[in-house]
């Protein structure tokens, strides 16, 4: 669902933004359906047994999700799980399966869509070069579709359009004109289908024509988006969710025994519903219904990618990814996902093809485990109301919903026996990885605020929807959202900080020199330092000898930095400035590190360009690997293209705080800057909740959330102020933006800063790779030169 200012007013509304996957279902579960049974020689027997048992099925699920859309009326119904009422392995597992879920929909509704067209344009099926020409349409209109939902929602409402209004009416029209052609005919319920000869048929069937489901949950977040007060809201919602599948399982009753009679499933270049239509229809309309399947089938691909960029705010503001993955684009959407699941699906088209009935049972499997998993959460909640309040109808309602969770859970177990080896397997390995890599995310970036886990649980439910209304709802399911106004942003406790009174006194520097041209730039801002602080200060440069070959160039190779660092310490000393120089062997992170411990070096100077020319930070150079190794705070000097590098104006120092303790650790080596340089502070905090105009109707509640934490940060900063004026210093504090890098670097721009102030964890390669850093940010965004404070061991010298 799209964050953007539209209310849907009735249950037709609603059906048409949320119902395009499952509206779509009857398009392409008939033909796998069909090829099973009579390949199997049983179809006259099991044909209307799986039907029926499917229907039922719907009717069975329908009902249960309209107990879950009376409880919870915030949007974030749709899985049955809750993090508050499960725990973190609910959100954790339910994600996983989500974004599987996700990408497998849009995998299958692009491979039927591609059927659809080769359905009318055969020729699509030749090969070139050992590809289909499908294949190579496929991914085409993959990265397109990615491209248009990249674009934000009103590109991709304005590109799909009302798909689903199309689709209903064409399913509409089909049962209509079945019942012209043959009258009105059910098909039989046969008990010799589920004779032991014939179960497994009857079953194998079943599960493939129980994809029908997919998209069903939708339902149950679209229960914010209504007008009205809970009750209505959910009332509409239900109702929504009636016209959709009520079609749907119309659609299985009527026209599937027409599609039984009329196609042949073993037909390998037109699907059996296209085969119906031009049998049932008059000219032109099976070409105009192949027209609608399309748009549709593209929409519920659209759909998908649009519910993955939802998820991914959702489990970023919950901090169960890295806010990379999850970071917004120009067009207020999470990109970054839509582009995986496009790479994913154009790899597996590649290798395994574009006919859906590859993927459809791997499709449904994954439906199975949601709506097993929701069945189940759902009959936890109702027996432990009916222990609070005994009822006979809460106990119909358990062993309904008891009903509905064996059904899903045979479902799984079948599919997974029956597929496991054709690519069932891979769900033990992609929901064990994704659950870990969740897990290792949360663990190290923390729990999130209590604001940003809120809009996590309201983003991570919400799904896509292209119909005639892109909508969200107020959040909250008490008096609409007040209960959120309570929820506020807070620092660490004052009294836990140290570092607002101590300083950090900066006596020795070392500047690190690789002959370069480019390191060398690092010069004039060391002397600039050393002059205003009275440190002494050390050249510093490194040979490697870690192979035979290196190691037999090394002496030559050490004589000669030797005499580039000698001449530059006699330059030093004509401006009177006191230094010495080494030359040790490695690495020259490992060199810095050597030299640190052992001579007490209190600040670290380096350009973040070297020899090679290369940005440092973003190639994994000095400056990258320095931050990881030493405990001493590492000041970066940004590069140009001239042979002196620029030196700082110190007038202004920013500072980026975030209320935590751990970056109050930049507090004492800011002091002690702003005091050699008398500087002004300008300390920035950049509030974690995001600007109200990316929730629409939700808008008003996060704007008061985001007040509330602007408040409290203003709070924060002013105290941690009031500390630095203590020292006669000119302090200013400063709370906007949204992205804090990003925000950073503007701030660092218009206030023509000279000197960046920020804490960096000093994590390893593989924090860097899945969680990234704000501060590396900073640096690759910046032209302003960043002291970086390491946090991974605060153990630096202060007085």
């Amino acid at each position: 669902m799209a964050h953007v200012s539209y209310k849907l007013k009735n249950a037709l509304e609603g059906a048409l933004a949320g119902g395009g996957d499952p509206a779509t279902s009857p398009l392409y579960v008939f033909g796998p359906f069909l090829k099973l049974i009579i390949v199997a020689g049983v179809a006259q027997i099991t044909f209307g047994a799986t039907v029926w048992l499917v229907v039922i099925t719907i009717a069975i699920v329908s009902a249960m999700y309209r107990l879950v859309m009376r409880w919870v009326t915030d949007g974030s119904g749709g899985s049955g799980l809750s993090e508050e009422e499960f725990g973190s392995w609910a959100v954790k597992t339910n994600a996983a399966i989500t974004f599987i879920e996700y990408t497998l929909t849009f995998l299958v509704s692009m491979a039927a869509m591609v059927t659809f067209i080769a359905d009318r344009f055969p020729g699509l099926n030749d090969v070139i070069f050992g590809v289909q020409y499908r294949t190579i349409v496929a991914i085409s209109l993959s990265v397109l579709t990615g491209w248009v939902v990249n674009r934000g929602p009103k590109a991709a409402a304005r590109t799909f359009g009302p798909a689903t209004a199309g689709v209903l009416i064409l399913l509409w029209t089909m049962v209509f004109a079945t019942i012209l052609k043959f009258g009105f005919q059910l098909p039989s319920f046969n008990l010799e289908a589920f004779h032991p000869n014939n179960l497994g048929v009857t079953l194998g069937g079943y599960v493939r024509m129980l994809a029908v489901m997919t998209g069903i949950e939708v339902f149950a977040n679209l229960v914010a988006a209504y007008d009205g007060d809970a009750a209505q809201k959910s009332s509409k919602a239900f109702n929504s969710l009636l016209i959709i599948m009520g079609t749907t399982a119309v659609t299985m009753l009527v026209v599937g025994p027409a599609i039984f009679k009329l196609a042949d499933p073993t037909d390998p270049n037109v699907s059996v519903f296209t085969q119906t239509m031009d049998q049932l229809l008059p000219a032109p309309l099976p070409w105009l219904g192949t027209l609608i399947g399309i748009a549709v089938l593209m929409s519920a691909s659209a759909a998908s990618a649009q519910g993955l960029q939802n998820l991914a705010l959702g489990l970023k503001q919950r901090r169960y990814i890295p806010s990379a993955l999850g970071s917004r684009n120009q067009f207020g959407v999470a990109d970054k996902p839509v582009w995986i699941q496009v790479g994913i699906v154009s790899i597996v088209f590649m290798l395994f093809g574009t006919h859906e009935e590859t993927y459809l049972a791997l499709y449904a499997a994954g439906v199975f485990i949601l709506l097993s998993m929701t069945g189940w959460a759902v009959t936890k909640r109702l027996v432990r109301e009916t222990r609070q309040n005994f009822s006979a109808g809460h106990v119909g309602l358990i062993v309904g919903t008891v009903i509905a969770s064996l059904l899903t859970s045979i479902g799984t177990v079948i599919i997974f026996e029956e597929r496991l080896t054709e690519g069932a397997w891979a769900y033990f390995v992609m929901i064990p990885m994704l659950y870990m890599a969740f897990t290792y995310s949360r663990n190290r970036l923390g729990a999130p605020s209590p604001e940003m886990d809120y809009l996590g649980r309201f983003n991570t439910h919400q799904l896509a929807g292209f119909g005639f209304g892109q909508s969200a709802g107020k959040a909250g399911n008490r008096d609409e959202g007040s209960e959120v106004l309570d929820i506020s942003w807070q620092p660490d406790p004052i009294e836990q900080s140290n570092w607002r009174k101590v300083r950090a006194p900066i006596q020795h520097i070392a500047v690190l020199l690789d002959s370069s041209n480019y390191a060398a730039q690092a010069i004039p801002t060391a002397v600039m330092v050393c002059k205003a602080t009275k440190a002494k200060l050390t050249l510093l440069s490194s040979v490697k000898d870690y192979t035979p070959e290196l190691l037999a160039k090394f002496e030559a190779t050490k004589k000669s930095r030797q005499r580039y660092l000698e001449k530059e310490v006699e330059k030093l000393s004509a401006k009177g400035i006191s230094a010495t120089c080494q030359v040790l062997p490695g690495f020259i992170a490992d060199a810095s590190k050597l030299l640190v411990d052992k001579e007490s070096v209190d600040l670290v100077i380096t350009s973040t360009r070297g020899k090679s020319g290369s940005p440092n930070w973003e190639t994994g150079g000095v400056s990258n690997k320095l931050v990881k190794k030493i405990t001493r705070p590492v000041l970066l000097v940004q590069t140009d293209l001239s042979t002196n590098g620029r030196i700082p104006n110190m007038e202004k120092i920013l500072v980026a705080l975030d209320g935590s303790i751990r970056s109050e650790a930049s507090l004492p080596f800011a002091r002690t800057m702003a005091k050699a340089f008398n500087s002004e502070l300008i300390l920035l905090s950049v509030p974690a909740v995001p600007k109200a105009k990316n929730y629409g109707a939700v808008g008003d509640v996060v704007e008061q959330i985001r007040l509330k934490a602007e408040h409290r940060m203003h709070e924060f900063l002013e105290a941690v102020a009031n500390s630095l004026r203590e020292d006669g210093l000119k302090v200013r504090t400063l709370v906007t933006g949204t992205v804090p890098a990003r925000t950073i670097c503007s701030v660092g721009h218009k206030e023509k800063i000279g000197l960046i102030v920020i804490t960096s964890r000093g994590r390893g390669s593989l924090d860097l790779l899945f969680l990234g850093s704000v501060a590396e940010e900073v640096v690759r965004g910046t032209e302003r030169s960043v002291l970086m404070i390491p946090t991974q061991n605060n153990n630096h010298r202060t007085a």
